[in-house]
């Protein structure tokens, strides 16, 4: 069984996925076996993942979940930075669905402007809703937070045109926005703090194969671990084919 973890270790590229996945995984392989004994042997041999010891926290304004049901009802967008050898300071924008945790959209650029932020959205609309048109998207709410491009006029006016929600997190409760935010940590884990990238264009189309890798391999515990392209499968309806 040991050597069976340790096959499932070495194929992955993620990092710090723990036993539950290992489990799903030796299970899908025909391996069958308690969690358990998987996290036993793990803990033994010194393969479990990490766990960062977070304070505690008080009540919260934003009780309840953002999760949802169904893909295309709420995506959630953030940024990060990272850098680059020859560049620089590089912002990273990303796009990702509530449901099926993929990646809708991703985008690098030198400058971190609201113009950038709106790159991920235009990804994601025109891959999921079929086109880039007025009102075209009016299913969905975008979850987001207080930072500047975000609520810049030209966001919001971009966002009423596609007929989107806007659904802001409250001010100082990061959490409200918590799967963008857990999504941030996957891509640094997984990604950014992993490779090295010479200039800022060179990250970019980086950031487009990790998306298709992710969104592929990605293993979604609550979907009882399909990957955010098989959740997507079962669910999404076929476009509208073009005139």
């Amino acid at each position: 069984m040991l050597n069976g973890i340790l096959e499932f270790i070495n194929s992955r590229k993620f990092h710090g996925e723990g036993y539950r996945k290992t489990h799903a995984w030796l299970r899908l392989n025909g391996l069958r076996t308690a969690p358990g004994r998987i996290l036993r042997l793990m803990r033994e041999n010194g393969l479990s993942a990490l766990k960062r010891v977070g304070r505690r926290h008080g009540p919260k304004n934003h009780d309840g979940t953002i999760k949802t049901e169904r893909i295309n009802e709420m995506w959630g967008t953030d940024m990060t930075t990272t850098l680059t050898v020859k560049e620089g300071t590089a912002s990273v924008f990303f796009a990702i669905d509530h449901c099926s945790l993929e990646i809708v959209g991703i985008h690098a650029a030198k400058r971190g402007t609201r113009f950038e932020a709106l790159e991920p959205l235009r990804q994601g609309v025109i891959d999921h809703f079929g086109c880039f048109s007025a009102d075209v998207a009016t299913s969905l709410k975008l979850r987001h937070d207080h930072g500047s491009q975000f609520i810049s006029n030209d966001y919001q006016k971009e966002l009423r045109f596609l007929g989107i929600e806007s659904s802001p997190s409250f001010v100082r409760e990061p959490q409200g926005n918590g799967i963008a935010e857990r999504f941030v940590r996957t891509l640094k884990e997984n990604f950014l703090w992993v490779e090295n990238f010479d200039t800022v264009e060179e990250l970019r189309l980086a950031l487009h194969k990790f998306k298709d890798y992710y969104n592929q391999h990605w293993m979604i515990g609550r979907h009882g671990y399909k990957t955010p392209a098989q959740v997507r499968a079962t669910q999404a309806p076929p476009l509208p084919l073009a005139a």
